[in-house]
């Protein structure tokens, strides 16, 4: 439980990084994509921020908010229906003054009067491209102990291949951290290096206070990325302390890193890895068991509830309400809520959204580094 000195109140960015994945987002946000066979990707930040006891949080929505506020209705699910705090959508325009933002510093600058009324110390700030279950009150302890001014998180692995890829800043900046003795002291914006890096979990801990000057300031300035243009040019000048994550990481980044984490949950390790901590909530779509009519084959699947199976399923994750009719093959894919698979149809290594269906008999095949993806409510 938090008290007084070591409360926080959350703000969350959805529409972050949106660019990475533009297919999975033409309807919907990063935070809303389906993920793990029932979950949204911003089910597990919530989740994460209501174990800690962290009661009072803000979305800062951009623009295709409409399937997010759809799943998070009140908050309930998450144990967010307070009188005071809870969870709280902020879209563009929500002011008289905002307006769609680029950075966190616009969106941020935006809600500086409701910041100021709050009554919380600290602020936590993320987005939703990672899939982790993370212990806020362990990096607020760390922050505390190192008596840090702001205090990021990071993790170690090899910048994913879409990063070092990449060749423009348009999808958004990812950042690196050279560290000694546990202090940040360069940030590396968009580095093309191989090898393992401390790479930047766009978490944020810093004082409510602190952070109030922070983007009043840089919002004067014409500055729009917090660690680019905030952090980065007053590391000598603030005191930023890395805070290590060693738990699971799922990075969403491009739609083949989408597939390939989907996919590695199907590995008993992973999946306890990442569920075996608090557990991950997300919205209640009461259903019925999933049924296996007789001549049914599954193996290796992850099925969630409502799912109809009369077919063969292998390496699989089949969202709520999944049809696979009799004859049909399904195998390495990942078919979205009430996605149809024809009878005697055949298809391997795709990725459906919502609603698709594949007609009867049709045979489809892409290949593991490359995933055939079928938008909502096709037919095919």
């Amino acid at each position: 439980m938090l008290d007084s000195n070591t409360s926080a109140l959350g703000i969350i960015f959805p529409n972050s990084y949106d660019a990475l994945v533009p297919e999975l987002v033409n309807v919907r946000l990063m935070a809303s994509i389906p993920f793990a066979s029932r979950y949204r990707l911003i089910d597990f930040i919530l989740s994460s921020m209501s174990h800690c006891d962290i009661d009072n949080i803000s979305v800062m929505v951009n623009n295709n908010y409409h399937s997010l506020m759809d799943h998070l209705g009140s908050g309930r699910e998450w144990d967010l229906v307070r009188k005071n705090g809870g969870l709280s959508i902020f879209p563009p325009f929500a002011e008289k003054s905002s307006k769609p933002y680029t950075g966190r510093v616009g969106a941020l600058a935006s809600i500086l009067e409701n910041l100021r009324d709050q009554k919380e110390k600290y602020v936590i700030i993320t987005d939703t491209n990672l899939v982790v279950n993370f212990d806020f009150n362990a990096m607020i302890q760390a922050h505390i102990e190192t008596g840090a001014d702001v205090t990021v998180a990071y993790n170690e692995q090899e910048l994913p291949e879409s990063f070092l890829n990449s060749q423009s800043n348009d999808n958004g900046y990812y950042y690196t951290f050279g560290i000694e003795d546990g202090r940040v002291k360069k940030i590396y914006v968009n580095i093309k290096e191989s090898g393992v890096k401390n790479c930047s979990m766009n978490i944020f801990l810093v004082e409510r206070e602190l952070l109030i000057d922070l983007i009043n300031t840089a919002f004067v300035r014409g500055q729009e990325y917090f660690e680019r243009d905030v952090l980065l040019p007053q590391l000598n000048k603030l005191n930023v302390q890395a805070y290590k994550y060693e738990g699971y990481v799922a990075r969403i980044c491009d739609m083949k890193s989408y597939y390939d984490e989907n996919m590695r949950l199907l590995d008993d390790y992973n999946l306890d890895a990442l569920f075996s901590g608090a557990p991950i909530y997300t919205k209640i779509r009461d259903d019925n068991p999933t049924r296996y009519v007789d001549g049914a084959k599954v193996n290796n699947v992850m099925v969630a509830d409502g799912c109809v199976i009369e077919g063969e399923v292998e390496n699989s994750i089949l969202f709520r309400g999944v049809k696979i009719a009799k004859g049909a093959r399904v195998k390495n894919c990942v078919l979205m809520q009430d996605t149809v698979v024809g009878a005697g149809s055949s298809i391997e290594y795709m990725i459906t959204d919502k609603n698709v269906v594949i007609s009867p008999g049709k045979e489809m095949k892409g290949t593991d580094t490359f995933p055939v993806y079928i938008g909502k409510d096709q037919k095919v």
